[in-house]
């Protein structure tokens, strides 16, 4: 099929260069990435030194979320190669992505979901896209390990980022990040589930550092919720807790791609609480407009805990003074409106005259 011109040509054909694919590989692509790199004038004033602090808003892809840049490569090689069916065990925002690109490449799509732990948001995504969503009476990591089962199959494909082309399309971001700041960051946070999209995120800084597109490589900073935080606990967590569904993962896929992006970049990994969560989520949106899913808002969170700068903390010594630092933000509040940031949500009931809104508005 002949391609409009006016058709955004996608990430697989901004970066192909970067990317796994040939002439031969059809593009399913709904025009995912360009996502804008905001800058923050609140986080920069409260960690000081001068810091500019960018928001990476991934929710303003197709499906609202990050998800989409490894999706677009995972279901073109699966197209490619001859699969029929995609499927894929999520905490929401997988399945989303997954069945969207299923249907636009007319493929079948399954989606394994922890029963009862998925935003109403994100599975009325799926459903719509037409994914026969399945939930398991267990949570991610059960999921997981059944969908690993079906890797024999070759009509089927797993789309979680266990498929290395997933991780191959979220590096995208990184790219987008140095052609829109010149440089790499000096620090970049970001939130940690299933651990692919840090994993992604360092190698696509290596790959345009060894290109000459960048001159320096940002240590990379992993938060986790206080609830379920294998990477900081070290061990593996059976029944993960947090508000903050999309990290709500206990046994992360790409554990040691993680670990290793966390060390050869001197960074850390933290956690933070979910009333931490809460909060930043709420600021973010109050003071800087930008409405963020619970777990986008855990870097947010640990830039306030272990940077602000009146905090006397172990990580605030790698600040220099002019310090650039990204926050991905990975995907739109609309993903899960139903947040104990939700509960305070209050109306105000007025009569239909002007005189009843000067009184509530209090203009004289």
């Amino acid at each position: 099929m002949k391609i409009p011109f006016l058709h955004d040509r996608g990430v697989i054909n901004r970066y192909r260069q970067y990317l796994p694919v040939t002439e031969k590989t059809p593009v399913v692509s709904l025009s995912e990435g360009s996502t804008p790199l905001i800058y923050s004038p609140w986080l920069s004033d409260a960690v000081g030194r001068d810091a500019q602090v960018y928001l990476k808003y991934e929710g303003l892809n197709p499906t609202g979320s990050f998800k989409d840049r490894g999706m677009t490569v995972a279901v073109s090689k699966a197209l490619e190669r001859g699969a029929q069916h995609i499927i894929c065990a999520s905490t929401g925002n997988t399945s989303a992505a997954a069945a969207a690109y299923a249907a636009r490449a007319q493929l079948s799509c399954a989606v394994l979901l922890p029963h009862g732990k998925i935003a109403t948001g994100k599975l009325l995504q799926a459903f719509l896209y037409g994914a026969k969503m399945i939930c398991l009476r267990g949570n991610f990591d059960d999921a997981l390990r059944l969908v690993r089962q079906f890797s024999e199959n070759p009509e089927i494909e797993i789309v979680n980022s266990i498929n290395p082309f997933r991780i191959e399309g979220q590096k995208t971001a990184a790219f987008e990040v140095v052609d829109l700041l010149g440089d790499a960051p000096d620090l970049h946070l970001l939130p940690v589930g299933n651990a692919g999209n840090i994993t992604a995120y360092w190698r696509g800084y290596k790959e345009y550092h060894a290109a000459g597109k960048c001159r320096t490589l940002p240590r990379m900073v992993g938060l986790q919720a206080y609830g379920s935080a294998p990477l900081v606990l070290k061990q593996i967590v059976e029944e993960p807790d947090t508000i903050a569904s999309a990290i709500r993962i206990g046994n992360p896929a790409s554990w040691q791609p993680a670990l290793a992006a966390i060390d050869e970049s001197a960074g850390f990994v933290e956690t933070v609480t979910d009333a931490e969560i809460v909060t930043a989520q709420v600021q973010l949106a109050s003071k800087e407009g930008v409405f963020v899913e619970p777990a986008s808002a855990a870097p947010i969170a640990g830039l306030l805990k272990h940077f602000r700068k009146s905090a006397e903390d172990r990580h605030r010594t790698l600040l220099r003074e002019g310090s650039r630092i990204v926050c991905t933000v990975t995907g739109h509040g609309l993903k899960d409106p139903n947040t104990p940031a939700a509960i305070g949500m209050k109306l105000i009931e007025s009569e239909p005259t002007l005189e009843s809104l000067y009184r509530i508005l209090e203009i004289q």
